[in-house]
């Protein structure tokens, strides 16, 4: 059975979609953008502002999954400039350095709301109950 999860310290889903999904105690994170989840506007600064907004986002819809950085297993990055690579790279490292999860890292023609990055993710987490 597939458990929706969502939490308040994450942006919610603007859309048909889940901010999780947990099914046999794998979390599946949709994509996180740089919304603060309080006043639902994109953070403003550089890439390094972006990336760090979005892996606080992924980091709570994890703990609402019963999971954590530790247990991501896989991460898609969506840039809209590969140059940024090296610093989303520094920031990334600095949440999910110690886990070393499997990466894909693309360049997308666009992004929602002309963000520069967006990460989603897979992790271990507990079999959730009803």
């Amino acid at each position: 059975m597939k458990h929706k999860v969502a939490t308040q310290h994450a942006p919610a889903a603007i859309g048909p979609y889940s901010q999780a999904i947990v099914h046999k105690g794998i979390a599946y994170l949709s994509g996180q953008i740089p919304l603060d989840p309080n006043s639902g506007t994109i953070v403003e600064g550089d890439i390094v502002a972006q990336t760090e907004r979005v892996l606080q986002n992924l980091q709570a819809v994890l703990i609402a999954c019963g999971s954590s950085m530790e247990k991501v297993l896989k991460t898609t990055v969506f840039l809209s400039d590969m140059a940024d690579f090296p610093k989303v790279n520094e920031v990334y490292g600095r949440y999910l350095g110690e886990s070393l999860p499997a990466r894909s890292t693309v360049q997308a023609a666009g992004l929602p709301r002309g963000v520069m990055v967006e990460i989603d993710c897979i992790a271990i987490a507990p079999e959730l109950t009803d």
